[in-house]
C-alpha cells in the first residue's frame, strides 16, 4: 500500500472503505478523523473567560464517574455541567443544514446524539447537577457570564464552596 506524507501527517493512498462503512473515500475519512472532540475553538475562548474569572474546573471529564460521557467544564463541589454543543453535531434549530451525501446515516447519527444530550441531561438533575449547553455560536462572553453566575450562586447560596 502506497503511503503519502503531508508535513508529518501520512495518510494510505490506496485506502477502500470497509463494507457498510460510513466513510464513502479516504479523503472523507481523514476529515472526519480530524473533527475535535474537545478543545474546539467555542470551548476553548469559554474556558479562558471562566478561568480568568476565577473559576476552576476540570475539562472533558465526566461529572459522575459511572456516567460515560464528559462534560466540557466541570465544577464537581457545586455539581455544575457545561456543555459547549457543535451546531452540526447537535442538531442546532438555527444552523443545522442536514448533509447531501449519505445523508440517512448522518441525519440518524445526528438524531441519537440529540437523544444521547436529553438523556444526559436527565440523569445529571436527577444526581442534583445543574446542566448548562451552549451552541458553538453563542457569544462566548455571554456563556461565560452564565456559568459565571451560577456557579456563584451554588457555591454561596446552598453551602457549596
Amino acid at each position: 500500500m502506497q503511503r503519502t506524507t503531508i508535513g508529518t501527517v501520512s495518510s494510505e493512498v490506496d485506502w477502500a472503505a470497509p463494507d457498510g462503512s460510513w466513510a464513502s473515500s479516504a479523503a472523507r475519512r481523514r476529515n472526519m478523523q480530524a473533527i475535535r472532540s474537545r478543545d474546539t475553538k467555542p470551548e476553548w475562548l469559554i474556558r479562558r473567560l471562566v478561568h480568568a474569572r476565577g473559576l476552576r474546573y476540570r475539562v472533558s471529564a465526566r461529572p459522575i464517574p459511572d456516567l460515560r460521557r464528559t462534560a466540557d467544564l466541570v465544577f464537581r463541589p457545586v455539581k455544575v455541567a457545561v456543555f459547549v454543543d457543535g451546531c452540526y453535531w447537535h442538531g442546532c434549530p438555527e444552523h443545522y443544514v442536514p448533509p447531501r451525501t449519505n445523508s440517512g446515516y448522518w441525519s440518524e447519527k445526528v438524531l441519537r446524539n440529540v437523544k444521547r444530550d436529553r438523556e444526559t441531561d436527565q440523569r445529571l438533575s436527577d444526581e442534583g447537577w445543574i446542566v448548562l449547553r451552549f451552541w458553538e455560536h453563542e457569544q462566548s462572553e455571554a456563556c461565560a457570564d452564565k456559568i459565571t453566575a451560577t456557579v456563584l450562586e451554588r457555591r454561596s447560596g446552598t453551602g457549596f464552596r
